[in-house]
Protein backbone atom coordinates (compact mmCIF):
# COMPACT_ATOMS: atom_id res chain seq x y z
CA UNK A 1 0.00 0.00 0.00
CA UNK A 2 1.42 3.24 -1.30
CA UNK A 3 0.22 6.08 1.35
CA UNK A 4 -1.16 9.65 -0.14
CA UNK A 5 0.31 12.13 2.57
CA UNK A 6 -1.22 15.28 2.49
CA UNK A 7 0.32 16.42 5.95
CA UNK A 8 3.64 15.65 4.57
CA UNK A 9 3.25 17.99 1.30
CA UNK A 10 1.53 20.58 3.91
CA UNK A 11 4.47 21.01 5.74
CA UNK A 12 6.43 22.17 2.84
CA UNK A 13 3.69 24.16 1.53
CA UNK A 14 3.27 25.63 5.21
CA UNK A 15 7.25 26.86 5.12
CA UNK A 16 6.87 28.73 1.70
CA UNK A 17 3.29 30.17 2.91
CA UNK A 18 5.07 31.56 6.05
CA UNK A 19 8.21 33.17 4.12
CA UNK A 20 5.63 34.74 1.75
CA UNK A 21 3.58 36.14 4.50
CA UNK A 22 6.70 37.23 6.14
CA UNK A 23 7.75 39.63 3.43
CA UNK A 24 4.08 41.01 3.12
CA UNK A 25 4.29 41.96 6.80
CA UNK A 26 7.79 42.91 6.86
CA UNK A 27 8.44 44.95 3.31
CA UNK A 28 4.72 45.91 2.21
CA UNK A 29 3.06 46.45 5.84
CA UNK A 30 0.36 44.57 4.69
CA UNK A 31 -0.70 41.97 7.33
CA UNK A 32 -3.28 39.06 5.67
CA UNK A 33 -6.08 38.58 7.26
CA UNK A 34 -8.91 35.95 6.94
CA UNK A 35 -12.29 36.48 8.28
CA UNK A 36 -14.57 33.43 9.30
CA UNK A 37 -18.29 33.63 9.41
CA UNK A 38 -20.37 30.70 11.40
CA UNK A 39 -24.37 30.32 12.23
CA UNK A 40 -23.98 26.82 13.73
CA UNK A 41 -22.36 25.33 16.80
CA UNK A 42 -20.90 21.45 16.14
CA UNK A 43 -17.95 19.54 16.74
CA UNK A 44 -16.76 18.93 13.28
CA UNK A 45 -17.15 22.83 12.24
CA UNK A 46 -15.60 23.67 15.83
CA UNK A 47 -12.29 21.77 14.94
CA UNK A 48 -12.26 23.21 11.63
CA UNK A 49 -11.87 26.88 13.42
CA UNK A 50 -9.42 25.59 15.64
CA UNK A 51 -7.35 24.38 12.70
CA UNK A 52 -7.69 27.20 10.73
CA UNK A 53 -6.51 29.63 13.60
CA UNK A 54 -4.14 27.23 14.69
CA UNK A 55 -2.78 27.34 10.84
CA UNK A 56 -3.33 31.51 10.66
CA UNK A 57 -1.03 31.58 13.51
CA UNK A 58 1.45 29.83 12.28
CA UNK A 59 2.61 31.13 8.58
CA UNK A 60 1.30 34.72 11.02
CA UNK A 61 -2.16 35.40 9.03
CA UNK A 62 -4.60 36.66 11.32
CA UNK A 63 -7.59 34.50 11.72
CA UNK A 64 -11.04 35.94 12.92
CA UNK A 65 -14.08 34.15 14.07
CA UNK A 66 -17.32 35.94 13.75
CA UNK A 67 -20.47 33.90 15.61
CA UNK A 68 -23.34 35.25 14.78
CA UNK A 69 -27.23 34.36 13.86
CA UNK A 70 -28.28 33.72 10.22
CA UNK A 71 -30.27 37.15 10.34
CA UNK A 72 -27.24 39.19 11.05
CA UNK A 73 -25.26 37.37 8.06
CA UNK A 74 -25.77 40.55 5.51
CA UNK A 75 -25.13 43.25 7.05
CA UNK A 76 -21.87 41.23 8.91
CA UNK A 77 -20.51 40.00 4.94
CA UNK A 78 -21.39 43.36 3.52
CA UNK A 79 -19.35 45.18 5.84
CA UNK A 80 -16.27 42.41 5.90
CA UNK A 81 -16.70 43.11 1.95
CA UNK A 82 -15.44 46.31 1.83
CA UNK A 83 -13.18 46.07 5.04
CA UNK A 84 -9.64 47.06 3.65
CA UNK A 85 -8.00 45.16 6.61
CA UNK A 86 -9.68 41.84 5.34
CA UNK A 87 -7.76 39.63 2.67
CA UNK A 88 -10.15 36.58 2.63
CA UNK A 89 -14.08 35.83 3.97
CA UNK A 90 -15.19 32.07 4.33
CA UNK A 91 -18.79 31.58 4.97
CA UNK A 92 -18.63 27.96 7.44
CA UNK A 93 -20.83 25.80 5.83
CA UNK A 94 -23.57 24.38 7.15
CA UNK A 95 -25.38 27.21 7.78
CA UNK A 96 -28.06 27.22 10.48
CA UNK A 97 -31.22 27.30 7.41
CA UNK A 98 -29.10 25.50 4.72
CA UNK A 99 -31.87 27.09 2.66
CA UNK A 100 -30.24 30.62 2.37
CA UNK A 101 -26.85 28.98 1.41
CA UNK A 102 -26.78 30.30 -2.17
CA UNK A 103 -28.12 33.79 -1.34
CA UNK A 104 -25.59 34.18 1.38
CA UNK A 105 -22.51 32.55 -0.34
CA UNK A 106 -22.91 35.42 -3.01
CA UNK A 107 -22.90 38.41 -0.81
CA UNK A 108 -18.73 37.88 -0.67
CA UNK A 109 -16.79 39.93 -2.65
CA UNK A 110 -16.01 37.77 -5.23
CA UNK A 111 -12.19 39.16 -4.66
CA UNK A 112 -12.13 37.81 -0.94
CA UNK A 113 -14.36 34.63 -1.79
CA UNK A 114 -11.60 32.48 -0.73
CA UNK A 115 -13.37 28.96 -0.68
CA UNK A 116 -14.68 29.80 -4.18
CA UNK A 117 -18.64 29.43 -3.10
CA UNK A 118 -19.96 32.38 -4.80
CA UNK A 119 -21.50 32.33 -8.83
CA UNK A 120 -18.79 34.81 -9.77
CA UNK A 121 -15.38 33.46 -7.54
CA UNK A 122 -12.14 34.04 -9.23
CA UNK A 123 -10.71 31.43 -6.87
CA UNK A 124 -10.17 27.33 -7.24
CA UNK A 125 -12.26 25.88 -5.08
CA UNK A 126 -9.76 24.80 -1.99
CA UNK A 127 -10.82 21.20 -1.43
CA UNK A 128 -10.68 20.30 -5.05
CA UNK A 129 -7.38 22.14 -5.61
CA UNK A 130 -5.66 20.25 -2.30
CA UNK A 131 -6.93 16.97 -4.27
CA UNK A 132 -5.10 17.93 -7.01
CA UNK A 133 -2.18 18.70 -5.53
CA UNK A 134 -2.22 15.17 -3.51
CA UNK A 135 -2.49 13.99 -6.55
CA UNK A 136 0.24 16.09 -8.71
CA UNK A 137 2.48 15.73 -5.50
CA UNK A 138 2.68 12.12 -5.36
CA UNK A 139 3.13 11.99 -9.17
CA UNK A 140 -0.59 10.10 -9.81
CA UNK A 141 -1.14 10.43 -13.55
CA UNK A 142 -4.53 11.19 -14.32
CA UNK A 143 -4.35 11.38 -18.32
CA UNK A 144 -6.30 8.41 -19.98
CA UNK A 145 -7.52 7.42 -16.24
CA UNK A 146 -11.19 6.35 -15.42
CA UNK A 147 -11.58 9.03 -12.80
CA UNK A 148 -14.69 8.67 -10.65
CA UNK A 149 -16.03 10.94 -8.28
CA UNK A 150 -18.34 9.92 -5.95
CA UNK A 151 -20.59 13.19 -4.57
CA UNK A 152 -21.72 16.34 -6.35
CA UNK A 153 -21.25 18.69 -3.58
CA UNK A 154 -20.95 22.26 -3.50
CA UNK A 155 -18.03 22.02 -1.73
CA UNK A 156 -15.88 19.50 -3.59
CA UNK A 157 -17.98 16.84 -6.62
CA UNK A 158 -19.28 19.90 -8.20
CA UNK A 159 -16.16 22.04 -8.90
CA UNK A 160 -13.68 19.07 -9.06
CA UNK A 161 -15.87 17.76 -11.56
CA UNK A 162 -15.77 21.23 -13.48
CA UNK A 163 -11.75 21.17 -12.68
CA UNK A 164 -11.28 17.88 -14.15
CA UNK A 165 -13.68 18.02 -17.14
CA UNK A 166 -12.17 21.12 -18.56
CA UNK A 167 -8.48 19.81 -18.10
CA UNK A 168 -9.78 17.19 -20.52
CA UNK A 169 -10.51 14.22 -18.46
CA UNK A 170 -12.18 11.07 -18.41
CA UNK A 171 -14.81 11.72 -15.41
CA UNK A 172 -17.77 9.64 -14.25
CA UNK A 173 -19.76 10.98 -11.45
CA UNK A 174 -21.79 8.77 -8.66
CA UNK A 175 -24.66 10.22 -6.36
CA UNK A 176 -27.53 8.98 -4.32
CA UNK A 177 -29.16 8.15 -7.65
CA UNK A 178 -26.59 5.97 -8.40
CA UNK A 179 -28.29 2.48 -8.66
CA UNK A 180 -25.41 -0.03 -8.32
CA UNK A 181 -22.28 1.90 -6.67
CA UNK A 182 -19.69 -1.30 -7.10
CA UNK A 183 -20.35 -1.67 -10.58
CA UNK A 184 -18.89 1.75 -11.38
CA UNK A 185 -16.01 1.63 -8.55
CA UNK A 186 -15.07 -1.75 -9.88
CA UNK A 187 -14.08 0.11 -13.64
CA UNK A 188 -12.38 2.97 -12.05
CA UNK A 189 -8.69 3.74 -11.88
CA UNK A 190 -9.41 6.34 -9.65
CA UNK A 191 -11.50 7.11 -7.36
CA UNK A 192 -12.22 10.48 -5.08
CA UNK A 193 -14.83 10.56 -3.09
CA UNK A 194 -16.55 13.09 -0.61
CA UNK A 195 -20.01 11.97 -0.42
CA UNK A 196 -19.56 12.49 3.72
CA UNK A 197 -21.15 9.17 4.45
CA UNK A 198 -19.24 6.55 6.86
CA UNK A 199 -17.82 3.95 5.09
CA UNK A 200 -19.26 3.65 1.74
CA UNK A 201 -16.37 2.30 -0.02
CA UNK A 202 -15.15 -1.14 0.75
CA UNK A 203 -12.28 -3.62 -0.18
CA UNK A 204 -14.29 -6.07 -2.49
CA UNK A 205 -15.50 -2.58 -4.57
CA UNK A 206 -12.10 -1.48 -5.80
CA UNK A 207 -9.94 -3.02 -8.47
CA UNK A 208 -6.59 -4.13 -8.28
CA UNK A 209 -3.87 -1.40 -8.07
CA UNK A 210 -6.75 1.48 -7.96
CA UNK A 211 -5.84 4.99 -6.45
CA UNK A 212 -8.13 6.06 -4.05
CA UNK A 213 -8.70 9.95 -2.39
CA UNK A 214 -11.03 9.82 0.90
CA UNK A 215 -12.46 13.39 0.82
CA UNK A 216 -15.45 12.75 2.54
CA UNK A 217 -16.57 13.98 6.03
CA UNK A 218 -18.44 12.73 8.20
CA UNK A 219 -19.54 12.73 12.23
CA UNK A 220 -20.13 8.94 13.60
CA UNK A 221 -20.22 7.84 17.48
CA UNK A 222 -18.63 11.96 17.79
CA UNK A 223 -15.62 10.84 15.68
CA UNK A 224 -14.78 13.15 12.61
CA UNK A 225 -15.03 9.86 9.92
CA UNK A 226 -14.54 9.62 6.13
CA UNK A 227 -15.70 7.75 3.41
CA UNK A 228 -13.88 4.95 3.19
CA UNK A 229 -14.23 1.68 5.77
CA UNK A 230 -11.16 1.07 7.94
CA UNK A 231 -11.17 -2.75 6.14
CA UNK A 232 -9.70 -1.15 2.98
CA UNK A 233 -6.74 -0.40 4.92
CA UNK A 234 -6.00 -4.40 4.87
CA UNK A 235 -5.28 -4.03 1.56
CA UNK A 236 -1.68 -3.63 -0.11
CA UNK A 237 -2.21 -2.78 -3.44
CA UNK A 238 -3.84 0.38 -3.62
CA UNK A 239 -2.94 4.16 -3.60
CA UNK A 240 -4.68 5.38 -0.85
CA UNK A 241 -5.05 8.65 1.12
CA UNK A 242 -3.93 7.65 5.64
CA UNK A 243 -7.26 8.00 7.84
CA UNK A 244 -5.82 11.23 9.03
CA UNK A 245 -3.95 13.29 7.58
CA UNK A 246 -4.50 13.09 3.96
CA UNK A 247 -6.69 16.00 1.87
CA UNK A 248 -7.53 18.04 4.99
CA UNK A 249 -4.10 19.57 5.80
CA UNK A 250 -3.80 20.45 1.77
CA UNK A 251 -7.12 22.11 2.04
CA UNK A 252 -6.37 24.76 4.46
CA UNK A 253 -3.17 24.98 3.08
CA UNK A 254 -5.21 25.94 -0.25
CA UNK A 255 -7.74 28.11 1.56
CA UNK A 256 -4.81 30.04 3.02
CA UNK A 257 -2.67 30.01 -0.06
CA UNK A 258 -5.75 32.24 -1.49
CA UNK A 259 -5.34 33.94 1.28
CA UNK A 260 -2.14 35.20 0.57
CA UNK A 261 -2.81 35.58 -3.45
CA UNK A 262 -5.24 38.25 -2.35
CA UNK A 263 -3.02 40.09 0.09
CA UNK A 264 -0.50 40.15 -3.03
CA UNK A 265 -2.55 41.56 -5.40
CA UNK A 266 -3.14 44.53 -3.27
CA UNK A 267 0.80 44.54 -2.47
CA UNK A 268 1.31 44.60 -6.36
CA UNK A 269 -1.31 47.56 -6.69
CA UNK A 270 0.23 49.44 -4.19
CA UNK A 271 3.91 49.90 -5.51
Amino acid sequence: MKLLNGTELASYIKQRQAHQVRGLRQSQNINPKLAIVVTVDNPIINLYMRLKKAYGADILVDVDVHRVKQTEVEVLLNKLSIDGSIHGIIVQLPLENPQQTEEIVNLVAPTKDVDALGRDAVFEPATPMAIMWLLSGYNVELKGRKILLIGRGKLVGAPLEKLLTETGHDVTVADRSTADLKAITLEADIIITAAGSPAILYPDMIKHGAVVVDAGVASEDGKTVGDVAIEMYDRDDLTITPQKGGVGPLTVCALFDNVIRVAQKISEQQN
